[in-house]
């Protein structure tokens, strides 16, 4: 059985190479949809029997993992070194310095390796983490998938 939790967060980012409009300052209303798959629960005495696991646990592992850091912080590339500085010069800011561009793709990747670790971590092989959709607009996402990292 596959089950899915949708999350929103807020957060700024700029892609600085792109041709258009990306390459400035900017922020999106991000949401983020997690799959999980495993058994459905039979054991009259467990809360969680008739689920995969209970969808607050979702939440409770993402906000925790990702989404607390993510949450109204400004994600940027650790090259961008222009923006990191400015960013350092701010009291307080609350910065995510990645490894790669903040692109979709990336933020999608990077919140599937840190949330597969998180799941396994906690359920061991019962649950495995499926898929990480990263929507930057309503009409724009990306998917990191377990076999097309």
């Amino acid at each position: 059985m596959r089950i899915t939790r949708r999350l929103e967060f807020d957060a700024g980012h700029r892609i600085p190479n792109h041709i258009g409009q990306c390459r400035h300052l900017h922020g999106h209303r991000y949401a983020i949809e997690i799959s999980l798959e495993g058994e459905i629960i039979s054991a009259p005495e467990d809360a969680a029997n008739g689920m995969v696991l209970d969808f607050g646990e979702i939440k409770r592992i993402a906000w925790e993992k990702v989404l607390s850091l993510w949450d109204h912080a400004f994600i940027v590339w650790r090259q961008d070194a222009r923006v990191v500085d400015f960013l350092a010069s701010l009291p307080d800011h609350k910065t995510v310095i990645l490894d790669a561009v903040p692109t979709a793709e990336n933020l999608a990747a990077e919140a599937f390796n840190i949330l597969d670790a998180a799941y396994r971590d906690v359920w061991g092989n019962v649950l495995r983490l499926e898929r990480v959709r990263l929507f930057e607009t309503p009409n724009c996402w990306a998917d990191a998938t377990r076999s097309g990292r």
